[in-house]
């Protein structure tokens, strides 16, 4: 069986096998430390939250917590790429940022910007405009969170949601100009 398949099979099954929590982590623990270590160099250089430790927390929530009805690998993927974002949130929040990132402009949302340093306000503030853009357009959001929270290409965003490339990029421009309309204008 595939290593994908493996996942699957395992994630389908994972609340009526007993040891679905370990025998899960070393099939998934490479893409998430890769998902991870590409979201960590996202940060500022004086972080103090490590990939190690964001994948370990990460994991502890998506396998410890109420039981999940996993629809597949992909399923798994996004909810671990929600969870990355709200551990690296709340880890922003209890370093005592400022509200709005002390009047900074808006976060560069392409990939090749994605290496500057991001303070925890300004980080803050994406994730309030992240926020109110998914109230707006689910999809939008959910591809924002997978591209720049998990850092996926594009073909890798089509792969997990099962949209178009075309979809995927259209969604991505439009959340990306929304994203910085909410970042220059907060009320």
């Amino acid at each position: 069986m595939s290593g994908k398949a493996e996942v699957t099979q395992i994630l389908s099954e994972f609340d009526d096998r007993p040891n679905a929590a370990e025998e899960l982590l070393p099939l998934v623990y490479e893409e998430l430390h890769s998902l991870a270590r590409r979201r960590m160099r996202e940060e500022r250089a004086a972080h103090t939250l490590q990939a190690t430790a964001l994948v370990h927390e990460a994991y502890i929530k998506l396998v410890g917590g109420d039981g999940v009805d996993w629809d597949s690998r992909a399923h798994f993927f996004r909810v671990a790429a929600e969870a990355m974002r709200r551990i690296l949130i709340d880890h922003a929040r209890k370093k005592g940022a400022q509200k709005r990132g002390g009047g900074a402009k808006g976060i560069p949302l392409d990939i090749a910007s994605l290496a500057e340093d991001v303070d925890p306000g300004r980080f803050l503030a994406l994730n309030e405009a992240l926020e109110q853009l998914e109230k707006e357009d689910e999809r939008a959001a959910e591809i924002v969170k997978l591209r720049f929270f998990t850092g996926l290409s594009v073909a890798d965003t089509v792969r997990v949601l099962g949209l178009s490339e075309r979809t995927v990029m259209q969604e991505w421009a439009f959340a990306r100009a929304r994203i910085f309309q909410l970042l220059d204008d907060p009320s």
